[in-house]
Order: C-alpha cells, then sequence, then structure tokens
C-alpha cells in the first residue's frame, strides 16, 4: 500500500482522449483525474505542480502530492494561470536533461526539447521520488523510444 498522497490529474476538457498518454491510468487507484472547471478541485496543500522554471523535484519532495495539468501546451498555459495565483503548492520541474519521445506536432510548446508528455512527466517524477513505477508505461505507444533517448533501463 502507497502512503502517498494519489497523483491527481486535471484534464481540459478539450485533451483529445484518443492521443493522451495517459490512457490506462484513468482506473488506477493511486490516481486521481478531474475534467478542468468541471469538477471541485480537492485540498491539494502540498502538492506539487510540475513547471519548467522551478528548482528542481528531488527526493526530499517524496512526501508530497503530484499535481499534473494534462492538456495542449496552449491550454496548459492558462491553467496554470490560475495555479500560479495560489500560494499552497510547490513548483518544481524535473531535470532539463531528459527529452520526449511523443512525436510533437503543436507549435506552441515553450520549449519543445523540454517539453515532455503528461506520461513521461509523471514517470520521471516517479523515479525521482522513489515511487512505484510499475504499469506506468505499459500503454504508452513510444516507451521504448523514451528509455533509449533517456538512457532508462527497463
Amino acid at each position: 500500500m502507497d502512503i502517498y498522497p494519489p497523483t491527481v490529474v486535471i484534464r481540459h476538457r478539450l485533451e483529445n482522449l484518443k492521443k493522451c498518454s495517459l490512457h490506462g491510468l484513468e482506473t488506477r487507484p493511486d490516481f486521481l483525474f478531474l475534467t478542468w472547471r468541471h469538477h471541485p478541485l480537492p485540498n491539494l496543500d502540498n502538492y506539487i505542480v510540475l513547471t519548467l522554471d522551478a528548482p528542481p523535484l528531488t527526493e526530499a519532495d517524496s512526501f508530497s502530492g503530484l499535481l499534473i495539468i494534462d492538456a495542449t501546451w496552449r491550454y496548459a498555459a492558462k491553467m496554470m494561470q490560475f495555479f500560479d495565483h495560489q500560494p499552497c503548492y510547490l513548483y518544481r520541474s524535473l531535470p532539463p536533461h531528459f527529452r520526449t519521445a511523443y512525436p510533437r506536432r503543436q507549435q506552441d510548446c515553450p520549449d519543445p526539447d523540454r517539453g515532455l508528455a503528461s506520461i513521461e512527466a509523471i514517470y520521471l517524477s516517479y523515479l525521482i521520488l522513489n515511487r512505484n513505477t510499475k504499469g506506468l508505461l505499459d500503454l504508452y505507444h513510444w516507451k521504448d523510444k523514451f528509455f533509449e533517448l533517456n538512457q532508462i533501463s527497463n
């Protein structure tokens, strides 16, 4: 049994679920999926929001919850404006050397080299926080390429 708060995924209502990298995780008990502006937010004190320009995520953050904004970069930027005004969240980033395997076609990613797919960000966060990664990437089509790009042993 995990002693960590559930990973909360706040998904934009226009997120294309056919392309969503988190498909298959919706039924896991350690995840809570909410639709942006359709579901009230639970108490998210001591939750970490991943962003590009923040102190790095470390093992010292291991007992905090993980809050994932799941949307296109354009929608995610608008959603982040809400969280930027909430003092209860911790902001962290992932090490900049990690690369995405997700074939991105969007032009609005602020840093295409560092712009990870949601599932990639969750997987790397779990690794850093020493959480169980079993099953996270089972349905991720670009899993092998992601491992290869980032020199992660499977």
